[in-house]
């Protein structure tokens, strides 16, 4: 208990402090555009690495010359954690983003940072929002911005290594021409999730997979992406777990 006290605390203090270093931001990103977007996505990456830090999380990032230096992409990862958002988001490059439920938007501070760092609100209960949405999505990776996705909708609490993946997530790629990254994050539930409300010492490991092209693919490859995907995946998922001891 004494670590998720310690994170807490700390998470709470910096919500606190940081909200007139978010105005000045506002205030400074309206006579230099991105500025803020900029300086909170590097603070951010800091924060993370603090909370891994303060988690006693041992990560071990493989693959990671696939990441697109010269192009934005879409990342497409497992979810078991919350943090999946926290270990992989602590060094994505910039500009990256994520897209996350609506109901984050509710907790006061936090969304503030959340829109900081131009993240995407999902209302998974409107389809016409939803839709909203995706084409966000695809302006975003259009602009140069990476977008970070958990296609499965939720956590995976079950012993499937992927849940069903959610309409439209794809489509992000398929219509903005960028390339998906196939992102296996293995054994992040042991941080906090397997043992609550106690977050323990774990070693999790994320693995970034080769990229997949939607353009060079043939109309038949496209129709099966989502498994290409999501074999892609459940393949590194395997092969990691093998590795944690």
């Amino acid at each position: 208990m004494i670590r998720l006290i310690i994170i807490l605390i700390y998470a709470v203090i910096v919500l606190v402090v940081t909200m007139p270093f978010q105005f000045v931001l506002f205030i400074l990103d309206r006579f230099s555009p991105g500025i803020r977007e900029k300086v909170s996505i590097n603070s951010v990456h800091i924060i993370f690495k603090n909370l891994i830090f303060l988690a006693g999380t041992r990560v071990n990032y493989i693959g990671e010359e696939n990441i697109p230096k010269d192009t934005a992409a879409l990342y497409v990862g497992n979810h078991r954690s919350y943090f999946d958002v926290i270990i992989p988001g602590s060094r994505l490059p910039y500009p990256s983003t994520f897209i996350a439920k609506k109901e984050f938007n509710k907790i006061p501070m936090l969304n503030v940072w959340m829109h900081a760092i131009k993240c995407l609100m999902l209302d998974r209960s409107n389809i016409k929002e939803g839709l909203k949405t995706v084409l966000s999505a695809i302006d975003y990776i259009k602009e140069g911005r990476s977008i970070f996705v958990f296609p499965e909708g939720t956590r995976n609490k079950t012993q499937d290594l992927l849940l069903p993946f959610k309409d439209g997530a794809l489509k992000i790629s398929t219509k903005s021409h960028c390339p998906i990254i196939p992102v296996a994050i293995t054994n992040s539930a042991e941080v906090f999730e397997a043992h609550f409300p106690k977050i323990k010492k774990a070693d999790v490991i994320v693995h970034y997979g080769s990229p997949i092209y939607p353009d060079d693919l043939n109309k038949e490859e496209l129709k099966h992406i989502g498994k290409a995907v999501t074999d892609s995946i459940e393949d590194m998922l395997k092969k990691d777990s093998c590795l944690i001891q």
